[in-house]
């Protein structure tokens, strides 16, 4: 998937066929995210203004390339993961091993969407530390960064529901949308606020 262009995979999602679909997507705008938040870094790092910060932004440098990576090897992590499952689907319902493969197949469906998940969030600690200490010419784009990625968490959340809610073991499915939820809720706050923080850096002067 990651050796298509911009032009080939924004086709390729817009087609009938399955992937990539909302949590593919969720990971490359989570990706993205990412590149800002470096590009601030990268920005502000070797900057006199700055100089008391530049082991941190150094840090966080490293980070969100690393994010940057792992995100964009999540659009095949969850490609790779949903072809089990359109596979269980074609099944016979009467098959004795479609509850079990369909289950096997549903949580792993859901883990990648919360990979996802869990690394958007992270970009949104990033970029919070980011709208404070990043170069002021740039921390527009810490802005930017944290509502992708804030985009991204609720793409990847409703696609681990989608999982979740077929799954005929309740106590592990209820556990995992909890988990999210409570993720969802934490960092969909954080990251709004982050945005108003540079809004209201950018209105002082």
């Amino acid at each position: 998937m990651l050796d298509k262009s911009i032009r080939e995979f924004t086709e390729l999602s817009a087609s009938k066929l399955p992937v990539p679909g909302g949590g593919g997507v969720s990971a490359l705008v989570g990706s993205l995210a990412a590149s800002l938040a470096e590009m601030v870094t990268n920005l502000t790092a070797g900057k006199k203004k700055y100089a008391e910060y530049e082991e941190e932004i150094q840090r966080i440098m490293k980070e969100t390339d690393e994010l940057r990576i792992s995100l964009l090897d999540c659009v095949n992590e969850d490609a790779k993961a949903f072809e089990p499952l359109a596979k269980a689907y074609s099944m016979d319902k009467n098959d004795p091993d479609y509850a079990d493969t369909m289950e096997n197949c549903l949580k792993s469906a859901a883990e990648a969407p919360h990979h996802i998940l869990q690394l958007c969030c992270r970009v949104v600690e990033l970029d919070e530390r980011l709208a404070v200490i990043g170069s002021k010419l740039a921390v527009s784009d810490a802005a930017t960064s944290v509502m992708l990625a804030h985009g991204a968490i609720y793409g990847a959340f409703i696609n681990i529901k989608v999982n979740t809610r077929l799954m005929k073991d309740r106590a592990y499915a209820e556990e995992l949308e909890n988990r999210a939820s409570g993720m969802l809720k934490e960092y969909g706050e954080r990251a709004l606020n982050c945005y108003q923080a540079v809004e209201k850096r950018l209105s002082n002067g």
